[in-house]
């Protein structure tokens, strides 16, 4: 088999995780595959893979590997392509992640029309509350809400977001409205956090930074719930501006302490390979930015 083959083969069990599935996917039968990777490991002269009896798992080594075969066969793709006149004709997958309710409100409709202007393009998303490493997960295309550390992502901004205190018109007409946010000591929260344990409210920056913990009856894991919580008149949430646009625009729900919000959050697109990603990739990427940066509950 020549090295085009290889990386091939190599791509399909990475990405299957099995030497199995990966046959059932080239057409090719599983022994055959087994020796394709044995007779590439052995070219190398390094291990790509770990085996064992239920799963196949990649190397710190074959992780480096993937990455280049994935970009040297989507290059031969695309030149493929374009030899043959057919360019603007993408292909491939899109791996995709954002948090949850994010991913849910604005990635994926960005995506459902992404694909069907390109029909030969597929996609599969990943949508967590957490960051994920990119490669991985086998991903091309992140949205990160947070100040971003220096890294070799491509990085590009597309707007920011708030964390803003909220509660129902009717819970503020009963109970009345903090001025500041000691005021919450005495009302009723919603305490939302991802690890499940109680976390600070802070507020204001710099030298100004105020950090509260205000009494909560109610703990919940998943920012929806938070919402919800706080249109039943359970209390005030705290959350990200962009979370509760649909109650804002109802009157469900109204936000205050705003002039002690702490610095608004950067929203970016994130994608591995700059400039020598594969077009599909970069092709999405544009689509997305202009879409997230039309959002008007993403800018502040």
């Amino acid at each position: 088999m020549d090295r085009l083959g290889s990386m091939r083969v190599f791509v399909a069990v990475a990405e299957e995780e099995g030497f199995a599935p990966a046959a059932r996917r080239l057409s090719m039968s599983p022994p055959a595959v087994t020796r394709a990777i044995s007779a590439l490991e052995e070219r190398i002269g390094t291990r790509l893979l770990h085996r064992t009896t239920r799963v196949v798992r990649l190397t710190e080594a074959g992780a480096r590997y993937l990455a280049d075969c994935k970009r040297i066969l989507g290059e031969i793709e695309e030149a493929e392509a374009s030899a043959a006149g057919s360019h603007a004709a993408l292909r491939g997958q899109i791996g995709v992640t954002a948090p949850v309710l994010f991913g849910r409100m604005f990635v994926a409709p960005a995506l459902f029309d992404f694909l069907a202007l390109h029909p030969r393009v597929s996609a599969r998303t990943l949508l967590v509350d957490r960051i994920v490493d990119m490669l991985d997960e086998g991903l091309d295309v992140a949205v990160r809400i947070a100040h971003l550390p220096d890294s070799s992502l491509s990085a590009i901004r597309v707007g920011s977001v708030r964390r803003v205190v909220c509660a129902s018109p009717d819970y503020l007409a009963a109970r009345g409205e903090p001025t500041t946010p000691a005021d919450l000591a005495r009302l009723d929260t919603i305490d939302f956090s991802l690890t499940g344990s109680p976390v600070e409210w802070s507020f204001g920056s710099g030298s100004g930074v105020e950090k509260v913990s205000p009494p909560s009856q109610l703990l919940v894991n998943t920012a929806d719930v938070a919402i919800a919580a706080a249109v039943a008149g359970r209390g005030f949430a705290r959350v990200l501006s962009y979370q509760i646009g649909p109650e804002l625009r109802a009157g469900r729900l109204s936000i205050v302490l705003a002039a002690h919000e702490p610095p608004p959050v950067p929203i970016h697109v994130v994608h591995l390979e700059g400039r020598r990603a594969a077009v599909r990739v970069r092709a999405f990427v544009d689509f997305l930015v202009e879409r997230l940066r039309s959002e008007a509950w993403l800018s502040c």
